[in-house]
């Protein structure tokens, strides 16, 4: 009988098939001490699942959306903490370690990383700087930190909101009721190619505006549409 997984990573993915095997093959360390990579698509129509299948333990398929795909990999998935990992984000090299002592540690049920953006804009060292301490103040995380969480927490809040935005925001307000999250000083590192792509202080503007529209009770489905 095989020994479930302390750590389970779940990678929800649409069409990354110019980045995704770098992403998979990052995870080898982890994976050669057990933990578990699972990868949910929603319906990729690029090689990105031919590209990732020699590199994790499971493809699994989904329903188009995040969350969906988020939860789908956490029902199928094994670990007692679940980490939820964008794409485009590399963990370090000891994650698991950091995760598991951190939350063995600190009694803590859910936590992330900090964050550091990738790219050539001068601007996002400031971004990552001030996404990562307005986390900390507010205890709220966004996918871009990789967020984890015991699995039975997961399962006592329900997983993930089935919303078509902010499903990161809406997880960490469920999660806070349990816990302040554990805020690692470790950086994962993410990709600004969405930054970049429509212009660093559009997508500032369009970001802030979004989220203050959320906290002022705008559904999550009409956010989508100006998102996308």
């Amino acid at each position: 009988m095989s020994v479930a997984p302390s750590l389970s990573v779940i990678i929800p993915v649409l069409n990354e098939a110019p980045g995704i095997r770098e992403s998979v093959q990052h995870l080898a360390a982890l994976r050669s001490r057990g933990v578990e990579v699972l990868l949910v698509d929603g319906g990729s129509e690029d090689d990105t699942v031919m590209l990732a299948a020699p590199y994790v333990d499971g493809i699994l398929h989904s329903r188009r959306g995040r969350a969906q795909q988020m939860n789908t990999g956490a029902l199928a998935s094994r670990g007692d903490v679940l980490l939820f990992l964008h794409a485009d984000t590399l963990l370090p090299d000891n994650a698991d370690q950091l995760i598991l002592d951190g939350l063995r540690r600190t009694g803590k049920t859910w936590g992330r990383f900090d964050v550091r953006i990738t790219g050539t804009s001068r601007m996002l060292p400031a971004i990552a700087t001030l996404m990562n301490l307005r986390s900390r103040l507010s205890g709220i995380a966004t996918g871009d930190q990789a967020i984890f969480v015991r699995r039975d927490t997961f399962s006592a809040i329900g997983g993930f909101p089935q919303q078509d935005l902010m499903e990161d925001i809406e997880i960490s307000r469920r999660l806070k009721r349990h816990s302040h999250p554990l805020c690692l000083r470790h950086r994962v590192s993410t990709s600004g190619r969405r930054w970049e792509k429509h212009g660093v202080w559009r997508t500032i503007a369009l970001m802030w505006r979004l989220r203050f529209q959320y906290w002022l009770g705008k559904p999550a489905k009409k956010l989508a549409e100006k998102y996308r």
